[in-house]
């Protein structure tokens, strides 16, 4: 598993799950090529569907399939799965109370050489605002699978962010994710929390704050809704936060925790992220440094807010 790309991932677990129960049906919106789904289409016959360049027709057939006792497996780039068919994704899954899983794929910087466009920095931001909304940002490949597989078994409404391509190995096989975060360091003079990509991140800036006598504890919140209050309030007591995502600094993971923080306990917090910008073209290194997505720039905010 750790070898594999998270596209391979998705396809062999849907593979897996469909072969298990005959109501699982995955759906494309013309990306079988870019995803690797195209796969399933021998294995899954008719309850494989690609839809072409619609992802709002996409979204509605997903919610007919829901309501006739489907299990749907969405999948389209993060901002066409949120941005471009919110309306369907709100009224025909979240409102008619539907179980589908949505897996958006190559959110923010990831999205790479195609631009801006492609570019999400407010996908989790559009549906943190549906009520009872699942939403997970995966960063490794034994807990993209294992969310999916709990997704399956669910009920309702998810959305899965995830990239496409090789992801850091981070996790076990019979890692525990029932707990929406998973602690990877111990610290005593704060805390990091991050999803997705920038879960290395914030190792390496660990890494580097330890060189400088400063302990933080990383901590994957891979659970952004619900998110589990109790361990951002643990961290709170603990000391100064600072959060880091691939996304939007408004309404994403930073913007969850510091709604909590602000209620429960409140203390000193940064949030990484991109800031009142679009996104654009380049290569996931010059990126994360041209948004501030860097160890570094962890490094520099665990000094802020200890000050």
């Amino acid at each position: 598993m750790k070898e594999l790309e998270m596209r391979q991932v998705y396809t062999k677990t849907i593979q897996a799950l469909a072969a298990q129960d005959q109501k699982v049906v995955a759906l494309e919106a013309d990306l079988a090529s870019s995803m690797g789904t195209s796969k399933l289409k021998a294995a899954l016959g008719n309850r494989y569907i690609n839809v072409g360049i619609m992802e709002a027709e996409e979204m509605g057939a997903a919610a007919g399939l829901a309501v006739t006792g489907f299990i749907p497996f969405i999948h389209t780039f993060a901002p066409f799965a949120t941005r471009r068919s919110f309306d369907q994704v709100f009224l025909s899954l979240g409102y008619a109370k539907n179980h589908a899983v949505i897996v958006g794929t190559d959110p923010g910087v990831t999205a790479e050489m195609n631009g801006g466009t492609h570019m999400p920095f407010e996908d989790i931001a559009l549906m943190r605002v549906i009520p009872k909304n699942n939403i997970y940002e995966v960063s490794d490949p034994y807990q993209f699978k294992a969310i999916l597989e709990y997704a399956h078994k669910a009920k309702g409404l998810f959305y899965i962010r995830t990239i496409r391509k090789q992801a850091w190995s981070i996790y076990d096989a019979d890692t525990d994710f029932s707990k929406g975060y998973c602690k990877l360091k111990d610290g005593t003079d704060g805390t990091i929390f991050a999803s997705g990509i920038m879960v290395e991140e914030a190792l390496l800036a660990a890494e580097k704050l330890a060189k400088k006598d400063v302990s933080v504890q990383v901590i994957d919140l891979f659970r952004i809704k619900p998110m589990n209050e109790n361990i951002v309030i643990e961290a709170a007591k603990l000391g100064p936060i600072v959060t880091a995502e691939n996304h939007n600094v408004v309404g994403g993971l930073g913007s969850a925790v510091a709604e909590i923080i602000a209620e429960h306990y409140p203390v000193k917090t940064k949030r990484i992220g991109v800031k009142e910008q679009f996104g654009q073209v380049g290569k996931i290194a010059y990126l994360k440094e041209v948004y501030g997505l860097q160890a570094k720039d962890i490094v520099e905010a665990i000094f802020e807010v200890l000050k």
